[in-house]
């Protein structure tokens, strides 16, 4: 694939491990006719002012800080990146994250934030138990707390407040939303949500790095819109939704920024992978 003018289209890989989202995303390059520049953020060296010599980032880092940081330092030196700096901010933060989509109307579970424990345990009873703990950085699942009674809360607070970093002195709560085993997850790549499936497990936590079963889910126009909504409300790019279906309609629980989809390619039917390198491809050409 070239530019116009005819030079190659040089695109940057930041990465991590190679995992098999990667390698799934090296083969859509090589199916594009795509030679990527492998970035490896464990190796990298940044001076504020330069910047490697691609036309975009496409980022993959695991570790949200190196993404942050790397992201930021690339953009200054000039370089569009997916997804921006400003993308990953917001969703690497569930506070950001649930913010922005208070300001653009989405509906999402209802949440409170507190920075001492007297008042994160008031925050919780203005919920109602049971409530869900989440560190506001974090993924995969980790780390979440299933908050059923007072005794419950007390416990949690005491050991986050000691033992965790100064993260988990800032408490993220979330109501408990029933949802009959499973959630949504959806891909949205630009402008257009092109795939979602059923995230299935008698746990309360549906991750499938925790165990959850894929389904394939039709993408209805009720999960497209709030998908989209949800996406252009963080900024845009190539994000994940989690959706909790309720009686009184989908809501937004997390939207993710270095979307995983190795268990949904197959799922779905859908070309993940390729719809993220073209998205790349066409930023770089804007």
């Amino acid at each position: 694939m070239s530019r116009s003018g005819g030079k190659a289209l040089k695109i940057g890989l930041l990465h991590s491990l190679i995992r098999k989202d990667e390698k799934m995303l090296l083969d859509a390059f090589k199916q594009a006719g795509i030679k990527p520049v492998m970035i490896d953020d464990r190796k990298l060296i940044l001076d504020f002012k330069t910047a490697p010599d691609v036309d975009v980032i496409l980022e993959r880092s695991i570790n949200h800080s190196r993404a942050l940081h790397a992201l930021r330092l690339f953009e200054s030196a000039g370089v569009k990146c997916v997804n921006s700096f400003d993308v990953a901010r917001v969703c690497g933060d569930k506070m950001l994250t649930t913010a922005a989509l208070y300001e653009h109307n989405v509906a999402q579970p209802a949440s409170r934030v507190a920075f001492t424990e007297a008042s994160a345990i008031e925050a919780i009873e203005s919920l109602g138990y049971p409530v869900v703990l989440k560190p506001a950085v974090g993924s995969w699942g980790r780390l979440l707390s299933k908050v059923n009674d007072r005794d419950a809360a007390e416990t949690i607070l005491e050991h986050k407040t000691i033992l965790g970093s100064y993260h988990h002195s800032i408490f993220y709560i979330q109501e408990y939303v029933e949802k009959a085993d499973r959630d949504i997850r959806t891909f949205v790549v630009g402008d257009e949500c092109i795939a979602a499936i059923y995230r299935t497990s008698k746990h309360w936590i549906t991750n499938t790095a925790r165990g959850a079963v894929a389904s394939k889910c039709d993408v209805s126009d009720e999960i497209a819109q709030i998908s989209l909504d949800a996406a252009k409300a963080c900024g845009g790019g190539v994000v994940a939704v989690d959706l909790f279906e309720t009686p009184d309609g989908l809501l937004v629980n997390e939207v993710n920024y270095t979307m995983e989809f190795k268990n949904s390619v197959d799922t779905t039917g859908v070309d993940i992978p390729g719809a993220i390198v073209a998205y790349a491809a066409a930023v770089a050409t804007q």
